[in-house]
């Protein structure tokens, strides 16, 4: 039922529900192309972005991660941002329910997904191994935590985690694709629902 916001999303949805049919497509076990979530995190003014820099892209980029089987996007989500500004709640048992409390210290703008994008990933090295370049199906959820709390780097991934103004996001990442035809649309995106 996602309504895309342009082309880039009306295109990337087709892609995206023709992939659900294959298998493993859930997990890092399907090398051509796994579902992802990102987390697109705004500040309590809703005036600033939450980035971390990112160690295999050498950039600032935004929250998230690989969905490893969970079929529940929302707890991966969750678990992604928690873990990428130094958290440690256990998410193992966690069930994530549409109008659910705020039970961390990050919470969604919105039950629904925020964006969609099919992205590319290209080859490098994790953790020792090499992995060939791939398509991370990837999905966005709008997320708001308060710019005071403490963060903390998740050392094996991030060098970094900062807040930034709208423009400065831009202007903080090394990834010119990602610049002009994500997160420019996201902050679009952002204007948008805070006019609602």
């Amino acid at each position: 039922n996602y309504q895309p916001y342009n082309e880039q999303e009306a295109k990337d949805k087709e892609l995206l529900l023709k992939v659900l049919k294959q298998k493993d497509v859930l997990t890092r076990e399907n090398e051509v192309g796994h579902f992802t979530v990102s987390c697109w995190v705004l500040n309590q003014n809703h005036d600033k972005i939450l980035m971390c820099y990112h160690k295999i892209y050498n950039s600032w980029s935004w929250l998230g991660g690989h969905v490893d089987g969970e079929k529940n996007f929302k707890k991966v989500a969750l678990k992604e941002v928690q873990e990428e500004s130094g958290d440690s709640i256990d998410f193992s048992q966690m069930v994530i329910q549409e109008g659910a409390e705020k039970i961390t210290p990050f919470s969604f703008m919105s039950d629904d997904l925020f964006s969609l994008e099919v992205l590319t990933v290209d080859g490098h090295v994790k953790r020792g191994k090499y992995v060939s370049s791939h398509l991370h199906y990837n999905v966005t959820y709008l997320m708001e935590a308060n710019d005071q709390d403490e963060l903390k780097i998740k050392e094996d991934e991030n060098k970094g985690l900062r807040w930034f103004s709208f423009e400065d996001a831009l202007k903080a990442s090394t990834e010119p694709w990602f610049v002009e035809n994500i997160y420019s649309k996201l902050n679009s995106k952002v204007k948008d629902y805070l006019k609602r």
